[in-house]
């Protein structure tokens, strides 16, 4: 499977109308090439998560359009956007979103089911890319925080998604959980060759990028490639 490439065109998001609207994206434009590494860095309120979320087809645009992986999102109606969630993308968000009478495995599972057959084979193996192989049978209040973040990691991938999309995948962790499941995250996503975009305001997690969008207020002020990105087990924050 190759990554997806994002093309991402004069995109804006406002909220509400007249003098009480918000924009909270504003006509922000950029190409992500397949299988890049990409952080997307910004504080709080920078507009982020919300060109995640546009990204993702949570939000529909007010202007602009989309294109991964050879679709047109912005095209898309309503099954067609819940079709391309399930078929072109994996989700990793700050909190692990694991069902809790499901066990590891089971958990990931779930997801692999709507991906083909061999959902059992197939969740032990991403399982065991990231980790995991002792605790398939563990449930999410037997495994550390780190350990859940891998699990929900694991879930994501295991459908062969094209596309990442990851928002603060470190926010809920200490530095040298956060620290692992940076590491997991670049080697299983170079390892099943999807395009990685990661939000924070975390600026020490975009220096193990291979490339960085920087916003504010609701634009991207800045878009780098990073020349030699450090490892993640070298980060410190």
């Amino acid at each position: 499977m190759g990554g997806g490439r994002i093309i991402v065109s004069e995109l804006a998001k406002s909220y509400g109308k007249g003098d009480t609207a918000v924009q909270a994206v504003r006509g922000v434009s950029f190409a992500l090439d397949p299988e890049q590494f990409v952080v997307v860095l910004g504080a709080s309120g920078s507009g982020k998560t919300t060109l995640l979320n546009l990204i993702g087809a949570i939000e529909e645009p007010t202007a602009g359009t989309i294109s991964v992986a050879g679709t047109e999102v912005t095209a898309l109606d309503e099954p067609g956007r819940t079709a391309y969630r399930r078929d072109e993308l994996g989700f990793v968000f700050q909190f692990f979103n694991l069902v809790p009478s499901l066990t590891a495995l089971e958990n990931v599972e779930l997801i692999a089911e709507l991906a083909g057959d061999d959902a059992h084979r197939r969740s032990a193996e991403i399982l065991g890319r990231v980790g995991l192989d002792s605790r398939l049978d563990h449930f999410p209040g037997q495994l550390s925080g780190g350990e859940q973040q891998r699990v929900a990691i694991a879930r994501a991938l295991v459908k062969g998604p094209p596309v990442l999309l990851c928002d603060e995948p470190t926010g809920a962790l200490d530095l040298e959980t956060g620290r692992a499941v940076l590491r997991t995250l670049r080697d299983v996503t170079v390892a099943v060759g999807c395009t990685a975009v990661v939000v924070t305001h975390n600026a020490v997690v975009a220096r193990m990028a291979d490339r960085v969008l920087t916003m504010r207020d609701g634009s991207v002020v800045s878009d780098e490639l990073v020349d030699d990105p450090v490892p993640p087990e070298d980060l410190t924050w």
